[in-house]
C-alpha cells in the first residue's frame, strides 16, 4: 500500500525547503522527495541575493532568526561605466527596503536544518519516476506516496511539469543571446557588489565571504568555450571591463558557464499539481530574481495550501497560478530591461541598441522617479 501524506514536495532547493518549513510551521505534514544526496544539494552553489519581500517571507513565518539571522544588507551598487564609477544606495530609493546577502547553499543548509529538527521527513536520493495525476500518487524506487495535493518544486529538467500533458500548458521561452563565464577566485572581495559595463563586454564581481569574490564575464556564444581560456586572459578581460589595472588576483577554484535565457509555462497548476520555483520559470541572473521568484511561489502556495487543507477553502489554490505569473512576468520584464542596459555597451554592430543602453544609464543619475523605480524592483514587488 502507498504512504499517504497531504502534500508531497517533489525537489529540495530554495522552492521545496521553503514550501516545506512553512507547511511545517502551519501543521501541514508533508514529505520531501529530492533526486540527489545531501551533500549536492548543500553544496549547490547559486544566487546570493535576498530580497526584502523574500526576507520578508520567512519574518512572517517566524523564521527569519533560523534562516537569515547575521545577514548582511545590501546596500550600495557600484555601476562603473567605461571605468567610471557610480554609486547607486537603493535603500535611499526604496524607503529603506533592502535585500540581504544570503548564499543560496547557505539558506539551503539552514532550511534543511530548521525542516529536519522540526521532525520533517525529507528523503534524500529519491528520484520520482513518473506521477499519475488522477491519482495523486507518485512512484520512485521502492515504493509509492499518495498525497491530497503534489507540489512540483524539481526544477526546469524535474518530472513535474513533464507530467502534465502538454496541451494542458503554453510555454514561452527567449535566448538572450549572450552568455555568463563565471568563477570563483580566492581574490579580495569589493567593497560593494560591482558590474562593469564597457563595450569589451560585461563583468562583474561579488563578495563570497571575507576573502573570496565570484567574478561574471559576457561571452560570445560562438566564440568557443571560456572555461578553456588561460587564467591570465580572465584577469585581463576582469581588469579591462571593470576598469581597474591594479584589480586583486587569486587562484581561480571553481569555473562554469551560465545561460542568459528566460522561461515561462503557464499555467503553474494541473489539477492537484502545483509548480513553483524552476519547474514553472527560468530568468536571467540580471536583478537577482531567480531564488526570490521560487521564494514568493513557495510562499504563495503555503497558504493557499494551508486554507484548503486547514479550512477547506480553495479559491486561493485556484488563483495560485494567476496570482504568481503576475509577479513573474513583472521580473522578467525588469530582468531583461536590466540585461540590456549592462551588455548592449558592447554591441558594436548596432550603434542605436548601445545608444539605447546608455540612456537607459543616464536616466538612473538624472531621473529620481527612474532610480526610485530601479530600486523598488531590485528591493522586490509586495506579495500579493
Amino acid at each position: 500500500m502507498p504512504e499517504m501524506t497531504d502534500v508531497a514536495i517533489i525537489g529540495a532547493g530554495p522552492a521545496g525547503l521553503t514550501l516545506a518549513n512553512l507547511l511545517q510551521r502551519n501543521g501541514i505534514s508533508c514529505v520531501v522527495l529530492e533526486a540527489r544526496d545531501r551533500s549536492y544539494v548543500e553544496e549547490r552553489q547559486r544566487a546570493g541575493i535576498l530580497d526584502h519581500y523574500g526576507s520578508e517571507i520567512f519574518a512572517a513565518a517566524g523564521l527569519a532568526e533560523a534562516v537569515i539571522a547575521g545577514a548582511p544588507r545590501e546596500q550600495f551598487l557600484e555601476l562603473r561605466y567605461e571605468g567610471e564609477p557610480h554609486l547607486f544606495d537603493g535603500p535611499a530609493h526604496a524607503g529603506g527596503r533592502s535585500g540581504v546577502l544570503v548564499p543560496q547553499q547557505l539558506l539551503v543548509r539552514r532550511l534543511l536544518t530548521t525542516f529536519l529538527a522540526g521532525g520533517g521527513d525529507l528523503r534524500f536520493a529519491t528520484p520520482v519516476d513518473r506521477i499519475n495525476i488522477k491519482e495523486n500518487r507518485m512512484v520512485y524506487a521502492g515504493g509509492e506516496l499518495t498525497a491530497s495535493y503534489i507540489a512540483g518544486c524539481d526544477g526546469f529538467h524535474g518530472v513535474s511539469r513533464r507530467s502534465i500533458p502538454a496541451a494542458a500548458l503554453t510555454t514561452y521561452s527567449f535566448d538572450h543571446g549572450i552568455g555568463w563565464y563565471t568563477v570563483l577566485a580566492d581574490a579580495p572581495p569589493p567593497r560593494h557588489a560591482l558590474m562593469g559595463i564597457s563595450e569589451h563586454g560585461f563583468a562583474a564581481q561579488f563578495g563570497r565571504g571575507p576573502k573570496a569574490s565570484r567574478f561574471y564575464l559576457q561571452y560570445d556564444l560562438g566564440a568557443g568555450d571560456p572555461r578553456e581560456w588561460p587564467d591570465d586572459h580572465t584577469w585581463d578581460q576582469l581588469r579591462l571591463r571593470l576598469g581597474d589595472p591594479a584589480l586583486p588576483t587569486g587562484p581561480i577554484t571553481d569555473r562554469e558557464i551560465v545561460e542568459m535565457r528566460s522561461f515561462v509555462t503557464e499555467p503553474m497548476a494541473y489539477a492537484n499539481l502545483f509548480l513553483a520555483g524552476d519547474a514553472a520559470h527560468i530568468i536571467t541572473p540580471m536583478g537577482a530574481k531567480g531564488m526570490n521568484l521560487a521564494l514568493a511561489d513557495a510562499g504563495v502556495l503555503a497558504t493557499a495550501l494551508t486554507a484548503a487543507l486547514h479550512d477547506g477553502d480553495d479559491a486561493a489554490l485556484r488563483s495560485y497560478s494567476d496570482t504568481c505569473l503576475r509577479r513573474t512576468w513583472d521580473y522578467q520584464e525588469f530582468s531583461r530591461w536590466f540585461t540590456e542596459m549592462v551588455h548592449d555597451a558592447a554591441a558594436a554592430e548596432d550603434p542605436f541598441r548601445r545608444r539605447l543602453a546608455k540612456a537607459r544609464f543616464d536616466r538612473l543619475w538624472t531621473n529620481p522617479k527612474a532610480a526610485d523605480w530601479f530600486a523598488d524592483m531590485m528591493a522586490g514587488t509586495a506579495l500579493i
